[in-house]
């Protein structure tokens, strides 16, 4: 391999960035590994991804500047990762950073062996740091080689020891509906009771975990729970994390109040709040929750999409080279864009100040004052405020659009995807509009036509019609359980038969069969230094806890026993942190609920089957599971057509009561199994 960089045949766009660096980078591979061994020299591994500003602002600083690069490129082997594209590799250096530092972020700047174990690992650090640390490393690296061999072989150790599940759970537990009553436990210590979300800042929205609230007030009629949700969501959408303008949500908020953000915007993030506010939607039907959810599809399917049917990954935060310059004004750009009375109550509503709200004399625009308060104070109706703002921000979005835009990561990741494709049908469910299941059947059939192989194998990323890179867990788990989405609102079997041969892939290729729990990466990758499974959710939820909620789904709709023990055994090995872990185990707590819980079966046969789906999913069901349409093709359908009628089955444990022809009688059925009830 020439020493040169050669990030110009990269398929990622982050990598791509970094391929005029005068720094010699490399993608990970055998390629890079050998080069380090036949030169003796250590591996940095510098991780990032497209919307992170740290990591564009090191670049700046560092890999462009020519004397740096000569360090790197004189002593060090220099290999640039997506953590996007690699979110393997970036497990395994962040648990370095973690290990050594007591904490992570981005960007990751590793420092390994020529065979890829660390013995050093940081995030950020300024040019002067950055040289006084390439200068330490190599010293130490030549002249006490012993020293990092022995700090290596201790943070590898470490590595392999962390969140990993290797043996038998040594107790069978038998799941009760008081443990899941408990589980909401944690949550009184952490839910900020002024703004929503977790106490202090940085605040992410950690989707996983109110969809849990949600259900957990469906389950025990515990309103409080509910509050915690909709304090949440409410804040949340009047903050400036959210897009008051263009719509969708920014990655974090830097303060407790949701104001400022990291203006970078992900597609899982936008996924999973489309999927929190259709459910809320459901259980409120609070208008708020419509329009941030048709607001940001409307952003997503305008900025995130690509023509094949996939969704993009990220926008970036940074447009020349300042983080948020897209979004934020100055009072004198948005007096320019009104008359005098428009411009007074524009500002007014979204805080909009002479010297600025935020940094520098700029505003970030959030919602400061309700219609009904501008409408008193400016002696106006509140009807004519909503169609003054309504057309002052298609205004400000239209002066917006002349700026230069933030750059787009434009590769398509399975498992971001396969959030997105759930989000687009649970909207659908939520809110009637059918573009929004033709998007979803349109990306998921862009899936099994470009994605997944014959035998169930899926790739993780698509990018310039070409699919590549084997699929982790994530990828496996995320689209099955999108898939179980899309049948239980199509009923085309096809959907659900993918479901199934992804997680069977999954069962043979990532389940240990020691623990029951699955490994991240497939037993036919090469092992980077270790095997990892995740195990607890972050900002999305961890692959095993996906994973295990579709084996229990799979279990009801199939009645394949084996699916649920492998389910069972899964949650029996996390079952004492699900309590104690709050927002980190929320997805295993969903879990719990349903298994502690009344199921129900819903079978729909006859020719109305969608019309009566339809009707009965705009409800919040949290315990149903639907099967149906016009061919008895699966157990739960099976001799329970009858011509001329659209029959509606209501059964647990397989058991049904006489069916009914009236969507809004099974619904009512179904939520008589509320245990509060």
């Amino acid at each position: 391999m020439a020493n040169k960089n050669t990030l110009n045949l990269s398929s990622s766009p982050y990598l791509l960035e970094h391929a005029n660096n005068p720094v010699h980078w490399h993608e990970w591979g055998e390629a890079a590994l050998e080069l380090a061994k036949n030169e003796n020299k250590p591996i940095i591994i510098s991780i990032g991804y497209a919307a992170c500003h740290w990591c564009h602002v090191m670049a700046d600083e560092s890999f462009m500047d020519s004397a740096v690069a000569e360090i790197m490129n004189t002593h060090f082997v220099c290999i640039k990762v997506d953590r996007e594209e690699r979110p393997d590799l970036d497990q395994i250096y962040m648990n370095a950073a973690q290990l050594i530092n007591g904490n992570g972020g981005w960007p990751l700047n590793a420092f390994a062996l020529p065979d890829g174990r660390p013995f050093y690992a940081g995030t950020y650090f300024n040019k002067m740091q950055w040289i006084q640390l390439l200068s330490q490393i190599w010293h130490l690296y030549k002249d006490d080689f012993n020293k990092v061999l022995k700090q290596a072989e201790l943070i590898t150790n470490g590595i392999k020891s962390q969140e990993i599940i290797s043996v038998p759970s040594s107790k069978n537990v038998l799941f009760e509906k008081n443990d899941y009553i408990r589980s909401i436990n944690q949550w009184q210590k952490i839910v900020d009771l002024k703004y929503g979300g977790s106490k202090n800042a940085p605040k992410f929205p950690l989707p996983i975990g109110w969809e849990y609230l949600l259900q957990y007030y469906y389950f025990t009629g515990d309103i409080k729970a509910l509050d915690f949700v909709n304090l949440t969501l409410i804040n949340m959408a009047k903050g400036g994390i959210y897009d008051q303008i263009g719509g969708g949500f920014a990655r974090y908020s830097t303060d407790e109040r949701w104001f400022a953000p990291h203006f970078e915007k992900m597609l899982y993030d936008n996924a999973q709040l489309v999927s929190l506010y259709s459910n809320a939607y459901k259980v409120s039907a609070n208008p708020d929750y419509k329009r941030i959810v048709e607001h940001t599809l409307a952003f997503v399917l305008r900025e995130l999409t690509e023509k094949e049917g996939g969704f993009f990954s990220s926008l970036n935060a940074d447009s020349e080279k300042k983080e948020g310059k897209y979004y934020v004004w100055t009072k004198a750009e948005i007096d320019k864009l009104f008359d005098k009375k428009t411009a007074l109550i524009v500002c007014d509503y979204f805080n909009i100040q002479k010297n600025g709200n935020w940094e520098n004399g700029q505003n970030i625009l959030f919602l400061y004052k309700s219609y009904e308060d501008l409408a008193a104070k400016y002696s106006v109706e509140v009807d004519a405020v909503n169609e003054l703002i309504n057309q002052a921000n298609m205004k400000i979005f239209d002066e917006r659009s002349k700026r230069i835009r933030p750059s787009t990561d434009d590769k398509v990741l399975s498992s971001w995807n396969a959030l997105m494709l759930k989000a687009f049908v649970d909207a659908f469910q939520a809110l009637g509009n059918k573009e929004y299941l033709e998007i979803a059947k349109r990306n998921a059939d862009f899936y099994i036509q470009k994605m997944i192989d014959k035998e169930g194998k899926i790739f993780r990323n698509y990018k310039n019609k070409h699919a590549s890179i084997d699929g982790f867990l994530d990828d496996y788990a995320m689209m099955a359980d999108a898939m179980i989405s899309l049948y239980q609102t199509t009923f085309d079997i096809k959907y659900l038969n993918i479901s199934e041969k992804l997680t069977n892939y999954a069962v043979e290729h990532f389940r240990d069969d020691r623990s029951g729990m699955f490994f991240y990466t497939s037993n036919l990758s090469k092992t980077i230094v270790a095997r990892k499974m995740e195990i607890s959710d972050n900002v999305i939820p961890s692959s095993n806890s996906v994973m295990a909620n579709v084996l229990y789904k799979l279990s009801i709709i199939t009645e394949k026993g084996n699916f649920k023990s492998m389910s069972e055994i899964m949650l029996n090995q996390v079952y004492e942190q699900v309590e104690a872990g709050g927002p980190y185990y929320a997805s295993w707590a969903q879990l719990l609920g349903l298994m502690t819980n009344t199921q129900i079966e819903v079978a729909i046969l006859g020719k109305n089957y969608s019309f009566i789906a339809k009707e009965m999913q705009k409800n919040y069901l949290p315990n149903s599971v639907f099967v149906g349409g016009i061919h008895e093709n699966l157990p739960l359908l099976k001799d329970r057509l009858k011509q001329g009628k659209t029959l509606i089955y209501i059964c647990k444990n397989k058991v049904c009561i006489l069916p009914t022809e009236d969507a809004k009688d099974a619904t009512k059925e179904i939520k008589k199994e509320r245990s509060f009830q």
